[in-house]
């Protein structure tokens, strides 16, 4: 099992604006080995994020072990679309995963 190549765009603080509010720039960074699954549209998951931030995940991305990228807030790029990445990063043990990925995010369309 083999994942895809998406692209991620990592946001680091580079200044404040006039009114003293961070501003950000994005660095593009690819990553490789992303699973990528439709998001189980009536699971509890999806119906948990949709309660709780009011956004509905539609992919579920897992990320493979030793990637140490900051994934949350940030915007990704795959199938030719933009993603917004919902909520935090889950991540399991390491050590105890059987597979090449520990870390799952939930992504919802951007336009």
């Amino acid at each position: 099992m083999r994942g895809i190549t998406v692209d991620l765009y990592e946001r680091t603080q580079d200044s404040t604006d006039a009114f003293n509010r961070p501003t950000y720039k994005e660095t593009k960074v690819s990553v490789e080995n992303v699973l990528v699954a439709p998001a189980d549209a009536g699971g509890q998951e999806v119906l948990d994020t949709l309660n709780l931030t009011g956004r509905k995940a539609v992919y579920t991305l897992a990320i493979p072990k030793g990637d140490n990228h900051h994934w949350e807030g940030n915007r990704v790029e795959f199938f030719g679309e933009s993603w917004q990445v919902i909520g935090i990063p889950t991540e399991g043990i390491e050590e105890l995963i059987p597979l090449q990925w520990n870390r799952k995010v939930q992504v919802e369309r951007i336009e």
